[in-house]
């Protein structure tokens, strides 16, 4: 191959890897620690993402449960959230609450997202609650 076409066949490579297919600039994880700094601050929304009955067994206060794993969760999210706030998301571990801030910074949120989840905050000593307010 000539070396023109070797040069444009890697630019536009680089171009199609650099070009918006990842959201993570609108996604910041932090520690839990760093999480209830952020809960305290104005314009929020507390998003557990784990399914109702863990919500169920312990939450962080003022947070609203929509299971990351339900077939309607994005359009449970586009009810229930506003791209005003900044959403502070988490799980039990983590895991599934970085496929739910991926998912939400597709749809334009700002978010973040608890490092080590609720298995953290417990840890580090930080409350719960058991009141219900899934949706």
């Amino acid at each position: 191959m000539n070396t023109k076409l070797i040069s444009l066949i890697i630019i536009v490579m680089c171009a199609i890897q650099s070009c918006g297919c990842s959201h993570t600039d609108n996604i910041v994880s932090v520690s839990a620690s760093e999480f209830e700094k952020e809960i305290k601050t104005d314009s929020v929304t507390l998003l557990d993402v784990r399914t109702p009955q863990e919500y169920a067994e312990g939450h962080i206060d003022g947070a609203i449960n929509i299971d990351v794993k339900s077939d309607d969760f994005q359009l449970q999210v586009e009810k229930e959230l506003s791209k005003d706030s900044t959403v502070l998301v988490y799980c039990r571990s983590g895991r599934r609450s970085m496929e739910a801030a991926e998912s939400l910074a597709k749809l334009g949120y700002r978010v973040v997202n608890l490092t080590g989840g609720i298995i953290e905050w417990m840890d580090d000593g930080l409350p719960v609650s058991v009141e219900d307010g899934s949706k």
